[in-house]
């Protein structure tokens, strides 16, 4: 489909400098998933893929918390393709509503579309590649990796978890652990559950290692 194909191209160039957590490579994994969990979902799958690919154009963390500039930024792209107004405007709803936001956000919008394009993105934010990217992140943030006497904070309101600065392995336990349960698809439930146990494994090593143990 040639909207797919430019659009692809748009991205790629748009993240050429991004972070290497939030990358074309982000994208196109994200991408997948969504393919993936749409094939055993009945769906708009030209929305699915759209909002896939345009999710995270320009996420509110790499410009000031501005959350308006991504889901503008895919509205313009999308208008300068010609693409009718309601796939523009599900898809924009969609980039609106799909992050995780400290998990206490009350998304105002719901489609099975939304569904499967936040479990997409969300199981790229588990198992081995969820680890490699957190700590990425943190080390893009110079964060440090673990301080035992930093709890983790949980329960953050969306500000809260925005602007928080607490060190890498808190991350896990204020977002990444808590994916699992939050999933809206038979897909992403299966897939999670299996990447959720990987986390914990690296957890037990982690501390055991961190205790001098092993």
């Amino acid at each position: 489909m040639e909207l797919i194909e430019k659009t692809i191209a748009f991205v790629k160039e748009q993240l050429r400098d991004a972070e290497g957590g939030h990358d074309w490579f982000h994208i196109e994994r994200v991408y997948k998933n969504a393919q993936l969990i749409a094939f055993e979902e009945e769906c708009d799958k030209t929305v699915v893929m759209l909002a896939a690919l345009l999710h995270d154009i320009a996420d509110s963390k790499f410009h000031g918390g501005d959350e308006n500039v991504g889901p503008q930024t895919a509205r313009n792209f999308l208008e300068s393709q010609n693409v009718d107004q309601e796939t523009i405007d599900h898809v924009v709803k969609i980039i609106e509503n799909v992050s995780f936001k400290g998990g206490n956000f009350e998304a105002k919008f719901h489609s099975k579309e939304l569904d499967i394009v936040q479990d997409a993105d969300r199981l790229d934010a588990l198992g081995a590649i969820g680890i490699a990217r957190t700590f990425n992140y943190g080390g893009f943030k110079n964060r440090t990796i673990y301080n035992p006497e930093i709890q983790p904070k949980l329960n953050m309101s969306k500000e809260e978890y925005k602007n928080s600065e607490t060190p890498t392995i808190n991350h896990f336990y204020e977002k990444l652990l808590l994916l699992k349960d939050k999933m809206k698809t038979r897909t992403g439930v299966k897939i999670a559950g299996q990447r959720h146990l990987f986390m914990e494994n690296f957890l037990f090593q982690f501390y055991d290692e961190w205790e001098g143990k092993k």
